[in-house]
């Protein structure tokens, strides 16, 4: 008996699983599919794998003995595990691959892959929520699925392939299958209190209306300055829309100037005005939490606690409301992606079937991503939007949430995403250097040091751009910074 007809003899009910067991991968999948489930509205596309690719072609079956590990983050919406998890399992039946999954905490992805590279030892494929860029030393180059997804799908989307591919190198070191919309995120009773009732445009609007609601009701604005990746988003989105830039479309940094200043300016002011000591020590999870008990008027993050509110908290799902990103002061409109799905093959891999095999899965990922999408509850975004075609159709997902938003359109403001969404490393591409920054936490610590006026907006300006110097001197000398020939184009 398979093993994971082992764990389901274990944990569900046995008669069930026997059952399910005897059908085979593929009803696991459709039984995960009935649990959670909306009944009705738009359906993905039926599940199917392709032996072709562009100039890729693969086998319908692979050797006997050919296996597959994936190590992966845990999602933030729950439910697409469990789907996942199933999908994995009917792939791994249908192509005679015996495929594993682990799922790690979004915390831990870095020092797991450095792990793996130092110990040349590991899992098959990686996947990573922010460009792996300061790994490509030990990364094997994808140049060839990233040219079939193209042949077969057209140019993927900006906040993917500027998180996969190094002009400088001329290399796809990863695969980006999705990314993340992050949108501003309200509480629409007090903001219509306040005068905003569709909650605020700008971050002149934020701090005016904020500092009303947190004045009349104590409920202060939610966005952090700690060293973790929503306080690390905010303050690029922030800087960005500003008219700042950390670096340019050649990596030069270009942090230290007067619009990023500015910017942090506005952030200690924000703090001072509508914000509580409590963001200094935030974790990845807090502006949820603070969001969905209520102690927050507003928050910048993915949709992921609004899916937690609407089983937890359905008053303050149906009390919340979506916003593009905040307009800085001359209406630039620039909020970072959340996060994004990266797929690595590291290059101590080297059994030719698994490498086969894992360009397939994550090919065959692509072609199935409206069921990734679907499953995600509309977290995840395609990275090649003609395989989600559900999700942006008149009547489609976002005009008709099938996971019960009320109204049902409530997200339509994803729909315009890519119009306002940035990515580590805007406005080039990611390299190495914008890796390590931003797993530093580099410009949240500049933000944290001048609201807790630790320094002046100036002097923590200066000295962090002496720092993201600095890393960008070390990979420039090793030859991964620099302009190529799609960058001089951006």
């Amino acid at each position: 008996m398979p093993t994971w007809c082992n764990v389901l003899m274990r944990k569900a009910l046995p008669l069930a699983a026997a059952a399910l067991c005897l059908l085979g991968a593929s009803a696991i999948v459709r039984a995960a599919e009935t649990s959670d489930e909306p009944i009705s509205g738009v359906k993905p596309s039926p599940i199917h794998f392709s032996t072709r690719y562009g100039s890729l072609t693969f086998p319908e079956k692979f050797p006997d003995g050919t296996t597959l590990s994936i190590t992966q983050w845990s999602h933030f919406v729950p439910r697409y595990d469990k789907w996942f998890d199933a999908y994995v399992q009917q792939w791994g039946a249908a192509h005679n691959v015996k495929v594993s999954v682990q799922h790690i905490s979004y915390a831990d992805v870095n020092s797991t892959l450095a792990a793996a590279i130092a110990a040349k030892s590991g899992p098959t494929l990686m996947q990573m929520n922010a460009t792996p860029a300061a790994f490509i030393q030990g990364l094997q180059p994808l140049d060839d699925v990233n040219d079939a997804a193209k042949a077969t799908y057209g140019e993927g989307v900006a906040p993917c392939t500027h998180q996969a591919y190094l002009p400088v190198k001329q290399e796809w070191y990863a695969y980006c299958v999705g990314w993340v919309p992050d949108p501003g995120d309200y509480r629409t009773s007090l903001w219509k209190d306040a005068g905003y009732p569709q909650g605020p445009a700008s971050y002149d609007d934020l701090i005016k209306g904020g500092e009303k609601i947190y004045k009349k009701t104590g409920i202060p604005v939610g966005v952090g300055m700690s060293p973790e990746i929503d306080s690390e988003f905010y303050a690029r989105s922030l800087i960005w829309s500003f008219g700042g830039q950390v670096q340019d479309a050649c990596g030069n940094v270009t942090l230290d100037s007067p619009k990023v200043i500015d910017a942090v300016k506005y952030q200690a002011k924000l703090y001072h005005t509508v914000e509580t000591p409590e963001v200094f020590s935030w974790n990845a999870a807090s502006n949820n939490q603070a969001f969905v008990s209520g102690r927050a008027s507003y928050v910048q993050n993915s949709i992921s606690f609004y899916r937690t509110a609407q089983e937890s908290n359905p008053q303050t799902a149906t009390d919340t409301g979506f916003r593009p990103g905040l307009k800085g002061p001359a209406g630039d409109v620039h909020q970072t992606a959340h996060v994004w799905f990266i797929y690595v093959l590291p290059k101590y891999v080297t059994d030719k079937n698994q490498i086969e095999a894992a360009k397939k899965f994550m090919l065959d990922l692509t072609a199935n991503y409206s069921s990734d999408t679907y499953y995600s509850k509309l977290y995840d975004f395609p990275a090649y939007p003609k395989t989600v075609p559900q999700l942006a159709q008149k009547d489609g997902w976002i005009d008709h949430d099938p996971w019960g938003s009320n109204p049902p359109d409530k997200l339509s403001v994803l729909k315009g995403a890519l119009a306002w969404t940035a990515w580590l490393g805007y406005p080039g591409y990611a390299s190495p250097a914008t890796s390590e920054v931003y797993n530093t936490f580099l410009l949240s610590t500049m933000m944290t040091q001048a609201a807790r006026g630790e320094k002046t907006p100036e002097q923590a300006v200066k000295d962090t751009a002496a720092q993201v110097q600095k890393i960008t001197d070390k990979w420039k000398h090793l030859g991964f910074v620099g302009c190529g020939r799609e960058a001089s184009k951006d």
